[in-house]
């Protein structure tokens, strides 16, 4: 699903290719605020700043099983306070590990939600960074992702391994 973004004063795209496909990076100045699968229906430039280089830095970091957090600035300038509390609570969900939709209605105070947390997941404006893709059914199933089943596999394929070889180097 192509996504339209309007243009902001001090906003742009900078593209990361990475090991799940290319990634489009939408930042406000420094504040980073979509990772985008597709490209973008947009009249944004493009363009690198330091701030994007090393965000790109982290996320191959990432990719390599070098590091299971990211400290960039984020920003959800859209979205429902209820989306926003999904989203957010994403951060909660350790690095190499899942949890299910039933788990996260229950942790923002909706238990009874469990398709409404699904319908937020699937709106995340921050994959990989805000971990839609650690979210799966009770049933152990994979459930959707904004960028196909596919690239949820192989990041919860990614992140197992690493945190396999974490705990083996310690």
């Amino acid at each position: 699903m192509k996504q339209r973004l309007s243009p902001l004063s001090d906003t742009f795209i900078d593209i990361c290719d990475s090991p799940i496909g290319r990634l489009y990076l939408i930042f406000s100045g420094e504040i980073l605020l979509n990772i985008l699968f597709d490209k973008p229906d947009s009249a944004l430039p493009t363009k690198a700043t330091k701030r994007s280089a090393l965000f790109k830095i982290q996320l191959q970091a990432y990719f390599h099983g070098e590091i299971t957090v990211f400290d960039q600035k984020i920003s959800l300038p859209e979205g429902t306070d209820f989306e926003k509390g999904v989203w957010l609570k994403l951060r909660e969900v350790p690095f190499g590990e899942t949890r299910s939709y039933r788990w996260l209605a229950e942790q923002v105070n909706r238990p009874k939600a469990v398709r409404a947390v699904g319908q937020a997941l699937s709106k995340n404006p921050l994959p990989i960074i805000l971990p839609c893709h650690r979210i799966i059914e009770s049933d152990g199933s994979l459930g959707g992702y904004s960028g196909g089943v596919d690239i949820k596999r192989r990041l919860l394929s990614l992140e197992y391994y690493a945190k396999k070889s974490l705990a083996d180097n310690r």
